[in-house]
């Protein structure tokens, strides 16, 4: 553990991450400067609110600050191909991540979820397992809670469950999860990492430093990525797949079964859950691998299991109208996620496509031809909008119809007109979503606010008014 008091210390990014770590280090007696390059209103009130003794803001920074600093904290948002990384690491100052801090800092074990798909989702189950089964746990994230701002209650608690990113744990150090989860390895973030080997390398690190008696519950098919990549594991394993019946835990039919010694059987039917799929199938499998090496009874952990319900902008099922279902998948920031959401959907008649896909946003450097045959069978034709939309077109454009539309807000109504009865409407970018909108959960909301407006202008298929189509005053 890193001895705070008296040091000083610089924290780059003022995000939730970089103000969490500030704080927690004010508060056992470091000096601690927080910098940012930005200088917006919404970061002034920010580094107004942050007021307290040992925290120094400072916003609108071009150059690292000339004092001799012991440590650096850097937040997940800031790549350690930046120039001020560079410039830290060629002074020798050690630099490491918020999650790090905030694990060194902590007084439970950990359970940390990672993969390129699926982690809020996995984390949330496994909260609510543990929760059900009277285990004391909080979950924490870059955004919403970093570990750093929990690191004191941690004393009060069983477990910390971690939803981990990529861009956390490239600067960690010590940081050991008693039991780590790696959902999936699928193309993302290929404008921050060099390769999809230098990605799955990041992501490997959960497992770094692990002991022979810790446990690492990994996607089979990711396993074997691993593997490829001379990538050590040194944890015993737990296998999980929804494709690959030879895994520990597989899904068979419908049915999630394990093979593993005292344990083995069918241990939850998919169709007595309220969530569906098999990307949703692999998180159950997760979690339920976490219950049985917590050793918690499989009776009460299929009880919660059971009563799970996916978070908004998950294929999210926000509208139906004359029989054409609107789905938000706003959270589908990368291609392997829209995959996952068209296979979760049901077929059209007689095998047909009948999805009518939005799709499009900021480009992280994706290939995506990959999916053309899946959107064959699947897209009856798509609209992209966004920065990526003609690199999208030049990729899709063989597999399924494509239309260049300017705002979400135009594409709904284009993609419901030319639907009928049994389509869907799939709002799955396959793109993060920051250059059109904040986040992808304002992105969702947009879509959501999009289709009621289809919705209220809309009577059986039609424009309201006549039944030639010719508006026509409603009574109030």
């Amino acid at each position: 553990m890193i001895d705070l008091e008296h040091k000083k210390v610089v924290v780059l990014g003022m995000n939730p991450s970089g103000t969490a770590a500030s704080r927690l280090m004010a508060q056992c007696g470091a000096r601690v400067v927080l910098i940012d390059r930005l200088n917006t209103d919404g970061l002034e009130r920010a580094a107004q609110e942050l007021e307290q003794p040992g925290i120094e803001v400072r916003l609108g920074v071009t150059a690292l600050p000339p004092e001799k600093f012991d440590f650096a904290v850097v937040s997940p948002e800031v790549s350690l191909r930046d120039p001020f990384i560079a410039e830290l690491k060629a002074k020798e100052i050690q630099v490491i991540s918020e999650l790090e801090l905030g694990y060194q800092q902590s007084l439970c074990l950990n359970i940390a979820v990672t993969g390129t798909n699926g982690k809020t989702t996995t984390t949330q189950i496994i909260e609510r397992v543990l929760t059900h089964c009277h285990r004391k746990t909080v979950v924490c994230d870059e955004t919403r809670l970093p570990l750093s701002a929990v690191a004191e209650q941690t004393k009060e608690l069983d477990f910390v469950t971690l939803e981990v990113s990529s861009f956390q744990l490239e600067s960690t150090k010590f940081f050991r999860p008693t039991i780590a989860v790696l959902l999936n390895t699928a193309q993302d973030h290929l404008d921050r990492y060099a390769s999809m080997a230098e990605y799955i390398q990041t992501k490997a690190r959960i497992f770094a430093n692990q002991q022979a008696f810790d446990w690492a519950i990994v996607q089979s098919e990711a396993l074997a990525q691993l593997r490829a990549l001379d990538i050590p594991v040194p944890a015993k394993v737990i296998t999980f797949s929804a494709n690959n019946r030879n895994a520990d835990i597989f899904l068979d039919r419908g049915l999630i079964v394990s093979r593993i010694e005292d344990w083995s059987g069918p241990l939850l039917d998919m169709d007595h859950c309220k969530i569906r799929g098999p990307h949703n199938a692999e998180s159950l499998m997760a979690a339920l691998a976490v219950c049985r090496v917590l050793r918690l009874p499989l009776e009460q952990t299929a009880e919660a299991l059971k009563n799970y319900e996916l978070p908004p902008h998950r294929c999210e099922v926000v509208g139906e109208v004359n029989g054409v279902k609107f789905i938000n998948d706003s959270k589908a920031t990368n291609v392997g996620a829209l995959h996952r959401a068209l296979l979760s959907l049901p077929e059209g008649r007689a095998g047909e496509p009948n999805v009518w896909l939005i799709a499009g946003g900021r480009d992280k450097k994706f290939d995506f031809h990959d999916i053309g045959p899946l959107l064959s069978q699947r897209v009856k034709g798509a609209f992209l909008i966004g920065e990526a939309r003609e690199k999208i077109r030049a990729a899709w454009s063989l597999f399924t119809p494509c239309t260049l539309i300017n705002s979400l807000l135009e594409a709904v109504p284009e993609a419901a007109k030319t639907a009928v009865p049994g389509d869907v409407v799939l709002l799955s970018p396959a793109c993060s979503s920051f250059d059109q909108f904040r986040n992808y959960q304002h992105r969702g909301e947009v879509f959501r606010d999009a289709v009621a407006q289809w919705e209220r202008t809309t009577d059986s298929g039609r424009p309201v008014g006549d039944h030639n189509g010719n508006e026509s005053k409603k009574s109030i």
